[in-house]
């Protein structure tokens, strides 16, 4: 399945036109036979808006999630975003996808909030594992800062992820996280790992770019610079089911030894 990954942090503040970036971008995948684009962690709206952010929180149905489906279905691929999700009084940070017929498959509340900016804005989501199925794929949601907790990643692996989609918001100085973590959890999991991140200045955040798809190989088949970008690869099936045969991690796990980690 040909994957598309939009490096992007559009307009911050302007949901109309992040709508308008991300049509565009999946415009470009589409003609290029991607089945999927996935944009950034909160891409709907922009990351560093403070409290615009409850401002511009919308429910997992909202009009912008009825608009991404309607422009999903228009170019005929699925699309994964993050947007922040308002439940109530309560704000998530959250990342949904939808099918090419403008179904939503799924959607992830992002569990682990990174520093002070998130806590005070986010509540933190519960769920472990996120999943749907897509194109004979089990695909798994995650957000940016979930992916670097290899108990949830691993969560996914036992519970048959194939491709975990991760819409990114990481910065300066974290680039480990893209250039070495992201790779590494791929290959110890088993799964192809799509991270897609913000770019440039924003607020007080320097995003740093480098999305990448990673295989179970542990090797990156596309990565981004450190511009606005769209990158596709391919995510193979029977690639993957190879990797596993011959990888023995998940096979050789002792569980009964890991009680104390939780």
């Amino acid at each position: 399945m040909r994957t598309a990954l939009l490096q992007s942090s559009g307009r911050p503040g302007s949901v109309a036109e992040n709508l308008k970036v991300l049509d565009a971008a999946a415009g470009r995948a589409a003609a290029a036979g991607a089945a999927l684009l996935t944009a950034p962690e909160m891409f709907l709206t922009g990351y560093a808006i403070g409290d615009d952010i409850a401002r511009l929180a919308e429910p997992a149905d909202g009009d912008s999630a009825d608009a991404i489906a309607e422009l999903a279905a228009r170019h005929g691929l699925a699309i994964a975003y993050g947007y922040p999700e308002r439940d109530g009084g309560t704000v998530f940070n959250s990342a949904q996808l939808i099918s090419a017929t403008g179904d939503r498959l799924a959607n992830h509340r992002k569990a682990h909030l990174f520093g002070g900016f998130e806590r005070d804005h986010f509540t933190p989501g519960e769920q472990p594992v996120v999943q749907a199925e897509l194109g004979g794929l089990t695909v798994g949601l995650m957000i940016c800062y979930d992916v670097e907790f290899p108990e949830y990643v691993r969560a996914h692996a036992l519970a048959g992820t194939d491709l975990l989609l991760v819409p990114t918001a990481n910065m300066h100085p974290f680039q480990l996280v893209a250039e070495s973590m992201i790779p590494v959890r791929a290959w110890e999991n088993q799964m192809y790992v799509a991270y897609a991140n913000r770019v440039g200045q924003e607020g007080e955040f320097e995003f740093f770019g480098l999305s990448a798809l990673a295989g179970p190989d542990g090797v990156a088949r596309a990565r981004a610079g450190r511009g606005e970008e769209l990158v596709l690869a391919d995510v193979d099936p029977a690639f993957l089911a190879s990797s596993r045969e011959a990888n023995p991690y998940l096979k050789d796990r002792r569980p009964g030894l890991y009680g104390s980690l939780v």
